[in-house]
């Protein structure tokens, strides 16, 4: 039986930016599904309720026992965390990567809200991801579920010459990188094309399969 898997989007993004992920996890025989959701203009608390409906449609076409597995990119990341605080299936919540997610805010956010509060109040999902509204959030606690977290460290776009720290040119890896993950990886990779690349989708597949980056199962050392 494969396994099912849902793939997240992030901001200002659609289905289609997962096509890529979705192609190499079919490959490695899962059952893929992707979302379509309003990560622009509405709050990420907003958006919720319109992927619940969608995941408890995978659930309810799932058989019992069977395990849903998820894989976010960034924003979409946030979002998977905020759906298993409120989710009353966590019994039926299988592994979890959240790829360049901004676990703990994005600095760039909190600037544009700060600085361009025209913008942040017309792009509202950007607002929801800024340091202090992240904060606010009441996400899971990763260490709730079997969670992994891949973090890019190349900073190739102009945006992140405003982060002082490590980054993928969007979001620093310290935000990505929270306590209770099953496992972390950094790549050189930047935040608009790691979810493209064949080494993030063999990671994906390897936490899916095993728990951990390294292809063993840890509860079977």
């Amino acid at each position: 039986m494969k396994k099912k898997v849902v793939l997240v989007h992030g901001y200002f993004k659609n289905e289609k930016d997962m096509f890529a992920l979705k192609t190499k996890l079919e490959k490695a025989n899962f059952e893929v599904h992707t979302v379509n959701l309003p990560l622009t203009f509405k709050k990420l608390k907003s958006t919720l309720p319109h992927f619940k409906k969608e995941v408890e449609k995978i659930i309810a076409e799932s058989k019992a026992g069977e395990k849903i597995n998820f894989v976010g990119h960034s924003t979409g990341g946030l979002l998977i965390r905020k759906f298993l605080a409120v989710t009353e299936d966590k019994d039926k919540i299988g592994r979890i990567v959240l790829i360049a997610a901004p676990n703990r805010g994005s600095r760039l956010a909190y600037f544009a809200k700060k600085y361009f509060r025209p913008l942040t109040a017309v792009f509202k999902t950007l607002a929801s991801i800024g340091v202090e509204n992240v904060k606010k959030l009441e996400m899971v606690a990763v260490s709730d579920f079997e969670i992994a977290a891949i973090a890019g460290n190349k900073s190739n776009l102009f945006l992140g010459r405003f982060l002082n720290k490590e980054n993928d040119g969007r979001i620093r890896v310290k935000s990505v990188r929270i306590p209770g993950l099953k496992d972390f990886i950094v790549l050189p990779y930047g935040h608009k094309d790691i979810h493209f690349q064949e080494e993030t989708a063999d990671l994906v597949v390897e936490f899916l399969e095993f728990g951990s980056f390294n292809g063993v199962d840890k509860n079977e050392k």
